[in-house]
C-alpha cells in the first residue's frame, strides 16, 4: 500500500506525452508546487506542506518514474530529460487550473524545477532550490577523490543494463545507504516512511536510472545551450543547501549567481533531507521566497 500525506487529496493528473502523475493536494490560495528528490516520493514534503497549506494551494506530485506516477520506458533520451519532466509539472498544474505558480524542488526535483524556470519563465513565478547546483555545474565541480561522494551519478550514467542489474540485485542496501548517510539525523524518517521510500524505489529502478542517465547526456546539452545563449532565471530564486562548496572546493553562491540574478542563497546545518530534518527552516525559506 502506498503511503501518502494524511489529510491531503490524492489525485492522478496528466503530465506531458500522455504520462499520468500522482499528486497530493491541499489548501487554497496562491499555488506552490513541491518536487521531491531521490530516493524519495512526494511524502518527503509532508511536514513543510502542512505548514504552507493555510495560505497556499500546495501540490506535491511524484515525478515521472517515481512513486505512484507513471514510469514510461526510456525509448529515447528525451523521455527522462528534465525538460520533459518540467513539462509534466506545467501540464499538471494547468490541469488544476494554475497557469502560473511557484515551484520548489529538492535534489532531482530541484533539477526539474531549475529546467522549468528556464523553459517556462512566464509560468514559474518564484523558484526554490534545495541542495543542488545545476546539472552542468554539478559535473564540473566533481573532480578527483572528492567526486566519490557522487559515485551513484557515475554508476547510473553507464549504458543500459549493468547499472539496473546491480541496483535491482541489492535495492534496499543501495537506496537505504543514501537514506542513512545523507541525513544528519536518520531518525527523522520514521520506520514506515523509510520503508515506503525503499519500496517505491525498488519498484522503479529502471526509471530512476533513466532519470540519472539523462543528467549525464541530454540535460547537460540543454544546460550548455542555455549557458551559451546567456539564459538566466527571470524570477526570484532562493537556494538552500549544505556547504558543498567548502567540501568540494567551489563557491556555490557564485555558481548560482551566474544563473539567478535575483538570488537569496542560504547555507543550512541540516543534512541533505532538510525538508524532513528542518521543516520549520525550509517552510520559512519558502514563505520568504513567496513574499519577494
Amino acid at each position: 500500500m502506498t503511503l501518502t500525506i494524511p489529510g491531503f487529496d490524492h489525485v492522478r493528473l496528466p503530465g506531458a506525452d500522455g504520462v499520468e502523475l500522482a499528486a497530493a493536494v491541499c489548501g487554497s490560495g496562491s499555488p506552490v508546487v513541491l518536487l521531491h528528490g531521490f530516493p524519495q516520493t512526494h511524502l518527503m514534503w509532508r511536514h513543510v506542506a502542512e505548514r504552507l497549506c493555510d495560505e497556499h494551494t500546495v501540490i506535491c506530485p511524484d515525478l515521472r518514474g517515481y512513486g505512484a506516477s507513471d514510469k514510461p520506458a526510456a525509448t529515447g533520451p528525451d523521455v527522462y530529460a528534465k525538460r520533459t519532466m518540467a513539462a509534466d509539472v506545467v501540464t499538471l498544474a494547468a490541469a488544476l487550473g494554475h497557469e502560473r505558480f511557484a515551484l520548489v524542488g529538492h535534489d532531482r526535483g530541484a533539477l526539474v524545477a531549475f529546467r522549468a524556470g528556464l523553459d517556462h519563465p512566464e509560468t514559474i513565478t518564484h523558484l526554490g532550490i534545495l541542495d543542488i547546483v545545476p546539472t552542468l555545474d554539478m559535473w564540473n565541480v566533481l573532480h578527483g577523490v572528492s567526486a566519490a561522494v557522487g559515485y551513484h551519478l557515475f554508476l547510473m550514467a553507464q549504458p543500459p543494463g549493468l547499472p539496473e542489474t546491480m541496483i535491482a540485485g541489492s535495492a534496499d542496501a543501495f537506496f537505504g545507504s543514501f537514506l542513512d548517510t545523507w541525513a544528519n539525523d536518520p531518525t527523522v524518517m520514521p520506520a514506515d516512511v523509510r520503508a515506503e521510500y525503499l519500496r517505491a524505489s525498488a519498484a522503479a529502478v529502471t526509471s530512476i536510472v533513466a532519470d540519472y542517465r539523462a543528467s549525464a547526456d541530454i540535460d547537460v546539452a540543454h544546460d550548455q545551450a542555455d549557458l551559451d545563449a546567456g539564459s538566466q532565471l527571470a524570477m526570484p530564486v532562493t537556494v538552500v543547501q549544505q556547504d558543498w562548496g567548502a567540501q568540494l572546493g567551489y563557491d556555490a553562491a557564485e555558481v548560482w549567481k551566474a544563473w539567478a540574478p535575483d538570488l537569496d542563497h542560504r547555507l543550512t546545518r541540516a543534512g541533505h533531507f532538510m525538508a524532513e530534518e528542518a521543516p520549520d527552516e525550509i517552510a520559512a525559506a519558502i514563505q520568504g521566497l513567496l513574499a519577494r
